[in-house]
């Protein structure tokens, strides 16, 4: 009797096991089923510079857009939910667009008075959790994608690879790494401290002297990890150095890094400020130059000419002209240059406009707190653009600058599924992009506006 009874409890426990198992393999089951998304949309800007469309659907799977649909479809009027997890999103008051996309980024940090002094106290470390705070700003934003056009260490690359695996929120990343410099020039870092802080800084910390030590330094960039390659061809404001904003690389130095970026598949993109630097940059082939503050008209028509894009970062100048006036917030040499610097970006910009130089939206974020790059959008239209062409300018455009045009910038089937949503037009007045509602990346939420 005993065995026959421990014998039925067997039988019966294994009957309990089979059944939780095949239970859990129909749950299972369940949470694999494909989910297909659709977007209710009042307005869709599908394509930036044509005219919006009334009352669409846009179908979302497996991160991409799969087709818009006249009208505001239900799960059977798509053939692709069939057997799906379909999830509707309401967006019916409100304008949708694709994903914005900023152009000139320093993600890893924020300027304050303090800078130099985190210098020497913060690590890599540190600027990797603050980075994953304002990747998050940035998204939330309405930004998806991002150029990060330079950065010190490995923080950028390791935000980068931790939001393209999942891990936190953020936009898309396309990195630098340490900007091109020769010695002493604007993205040496460690100009204005005491030589025994710091080791000499080499190819890794992207010093180049002579055309082998540029094509060094692209090199040593590409190896760490780079996307983009980064040079500043002129003096800058923020580095502490009296030594000017023109040009500061030879016309040999800029040829060799452009030219080894391109060996080794990478864009360029050209810090500059002074007209002679701007002018050789563009000569040596780079791929943008980032906000140009002194072009004069034979920069607009070399910028024609070579069909490079201008990035103005208008929302910088203004910042670094109000640190100016603050007593003691810059040190003496940066004051001077950020006021002839910053007041000057907004007339070099209105003349790219009117010569027609292709203009691609960035804002210089890190230097003004992130997560308010939309900014740029009113200081572009009272440069001279219309709403419509700033819009193009932060999604088709820049899509084409950073070579991404077949994946981001606008809504069409196949491209990644980046969109947001604002409350009213953007295209009669461009500040309603500063107060985004809804934002997804790659067919994830992560912002609904309710």
């Amino acid at each position: 009797m005993k065995l026959r009874a421990a014998v039925a409890l067997a039988a019966t426990t294994l009957a309990v096991l089979v059944g939780t198992l095949l239970a859990a393999r129909a749950d299972d089951g369940d949470d694999e089923k494909r989910t297909v998304t659709l977007i209710h949309c009042g307005k869709l800007l599908a394509l930036p510079g044509q005219a919006p469309l009334d009352g669409r659907t846009v179908v979302v799977a497996d991160g991409r857009i799969v087709k818009i649909v006249v009208g505001f479809a239900a799960a059977g009027d798509v053939p692709e939910a069939d057997g799906a997890r379909v999830e509707i999103i309401d967006q019916k008051e409100r304008f949708v667009l694709p994903g914005l996309i900023d152009c000139h980024t320093h993600l890893t940090g924020e300027y304050d008075r303090h800078v130099r002094l985190r210098r020497v106290e913060e690590t890599d470390a540190d600027a990797a959790v603050k980075a994953t705070v304002y990747a998050r700003r940035t998204l939330l934003a309405g930004f998806t994608t991002v150029r990060n056009v330079g950065s010190g260490g490995d923080a950028a690359f390791a935000v980068r690879d931790a939001i393209k695996k999942g891990l936190v929120p953020g936009p898309r990343m396309l990195v630098a790494g340490e900007s091109i410099s020769p010695t002493g020039g604007h993205s040496d870092s460690t100009l204005g401290y005491r030589e025994d802080l710091f080791d000499i800084p080499g190819a890794m910390q992207g010093i180049g002297d002579g055309v082998a030590g540029c094509r060094q330094a692209v090199r040593a960039q590409v190896k760490r990890g780079a996307d983009v390659i980064k040079l500043t061809a002129t003096g800058g404001v923020l580095s502490t150095t009296a030594a000017g904003t023109d040009q500061q690389f030879f016309e040999d130095e800029l040829e060799a890094i452009v030219q080894t970026s391109r060996l080794l598949g990478r864009k360029v993109a050209a810090h500059a400020h002074g007209t002679v630097g701007i002018k050789a940059a563009l000569r040596a082939g780079v791929d943008s130059i980032e906000h140009g503050t002194f072009l004069d008209d034979e920069a607009v028509a070399l910028f024609r000419e070579r069909g490079a894009f201008l990035v103005p970062t208008l929302l910088a100048g203004k910042e670094v002209t109000d640190w100016a006036e603050i007593e003691g917030f810059l040190p003496p040499p940066v004051a001077d240059k950020a006021r002839r610097v910053g007041p000057q970006l907004q007339s070099a910009f209105a003349r790219a406009v009117r010569g027609g130089v292709r203009i691609a939206f960035g804002t210089d974020c890190g230097v003004s707190p992130h997560g308010i790059n939309a900014r740029e959008f009113a200081l572009m239209v009272e440069g001279g653009m219309t709403p419509a062409a700033a819009i193009a300018a932060a999604t088709t455009d820049a899509a084409e600058l950073i070579g991404l045009s077949s994946e981001v910038g606008s809504i069409v089937p196949g491209k990644a599924a980046d969109l947001i949503a604002v409350d009213g037009d953007p295209l009669a007045d461009v500040t309603a992009l500063e107060s985004v509602r809804f934002v997804m990346r790659e067919g994830r939420v992560f912002k609904r506006g309710d």
